[in-house]
C-alpha cells in the first residue's frame, strides 16, 4: 500500500516557528494527514503534543493540524530499525508511538497532495475538508462549514524515483491545493 506524499509549496509555517509542532500518535499517520493538538503530552518530558482525530463535532473540525516529517522510511528487522532503505517516498508514514513533525494550515497556504490523502474520489469536486473520515481529507462540491477546508487550485503530477533503476519515475497525480479555512 502507498502512503500519501505532501508538498509544501508555499506555507506559513516555512517562517513562522509558532505554526510547527512535535505530535505523538498511537497509531500511523501519513503526511498530509490532518488532527487535533489540544493537549501537551505529560510522560515525553518535553514538549510534545498528543494527537486526537477530527470528529463530527462542528468544534473539533477546525484549528487542524497536518502531518509533514522528512520522508525517510523506516523498516524494522530483528529488533532493529533501519531508516532510509527506500528512495520512494511513498513508502513513508509516520510511525505510531514515534514523535514527528506538524504543521498548522494557515489561509492561503498552498499544498500539494498525492490521492492517497483523501478518503474518497475527486470525481467533479473541487474542495477538500475535514470530517468524520478520520484523519485523512475527503472531496466534495463546497467548503465545509467551520471546518478546515482546501480548494482544488490544479490536477498536477509529482515524479517520483522507482528506485528499481536509475534515472527511471512514476508520474503520480497530484492535486494542489489552497487553504481557505482552518
Amino acid at each position: 500500500m502507498t502512503q500519501a506524499v505532501l508538498i509544501q509549496n508555499n506555507v506559513a509555517a516555512m517562517n513562522v516557528d509558532a505554526y510547527n509542532r512535535s505530535a505523538l500518535a498511537g497509531i500511523n499517520l501519513d503526511n498530509g494527514n490532518v488532527f487535533r493538538l489540544d493537549v501537551l503530552n505529560s510522560s515525553s518530558g518535553c514538549e510534545v503534543w498528543d494527537v486526537a482525530p477530527p470528529t463530527t463535532s462542528a468544534s473539533t473540525l477546525d484549528n487542524l493540524w497536518m502531518a509533514y516529517s522528512p520522508e525517510v522510511s523506516l523498516l524494522s528487522s530483528g529488533g532493529k530499525q533501519y531508516k532510509g532503505l527506500s528512495p520512494d517516498p511513498q513508502d513513508f508514514t509516520n510511525t505510531g508511538s514515534l514523535v514527528f513533525d506538524a504543521f498548522k494550515p494557515q489561509v492561503g497556504d498552498i499544498i500539494t497532495l498525492t490521492a492517497d490523502a483523501f478518503s474518497n474520489a475527486i470525481s467533479t469536486n473541487t474542495y477538500a475538508s475535514s470530517g468524520s473520515e478520520g484523519h485523512t481529507l475527503f472531496w466534495n462540491t463546497s467548503a465545509t462549514t467551520a471546518a478546515f477546508a482546501c480548494n482544488l487550485i490544479d490536477i498536477t503530477y509529482m515524479s517520483i524515483g522507482s528506485g528499481s533503476a536509475l534515472g527511471q519515475t512514476q508520474r503520480i497525480t497530484a492535486y494542489k491545493l489552497v487553504v481557505v479555512n482552518n
